[in-house]
């Protein structure tokens, strides 16, 4: 097998992981629904204060699309909608924990490096 191939082959796990929660917004939408429980959008974007209401729609949307992500619309006035992780968006527990763990520890060694102490 050529070694281009093999590559490949080799990136396609981190690829396809990227490719449904790769961006700003979707681990940070994952990782409060997966610490805090369900959501309405509202509270999603007072959570995420820099994100336009446009551009949450849209990373909710894909998250629903790729089954990350439940959407229940309630049939009530005004509307409700709630979001919550799916079964399958449970499984990213663990990246996200670990992502979030990494984060912090690097944090600390840019911290480090600025004061002159790595």
């Amino acid at each position: 097998m050529p070694e281009e191939v093999r590559d490949e082959k080799a990136t396609q796990g981190i690829q396809a992981t990227l490719d449904v929660m790769g961006g700003k917004w979707k681990p940070l939408i994952l990782f409060i629904l997966l610490h805090e429980g369900t959501k309405r959008f509202g509270e999603l974007r007072r959570q995420l204060p820099n994100v336009t209401q446009g551009m949450l729609t849209n990373q909710l949307r894909e998250l629903e699309r790729d089954k990350l992500i439940v959407r229940q619309a309630y049939q009530e006035i005004p509307p409700k909608v709630e979001y919550s992780l799916s079964d399958h968006g449970r499984t990213l527990s663990s990246v996200l924990t670990d992502m979030c763990g990494w984060g912090y520890k690097h944090i600390e060694f840019m911290q480090s490096i600025k004061s002159g102490k790595e």
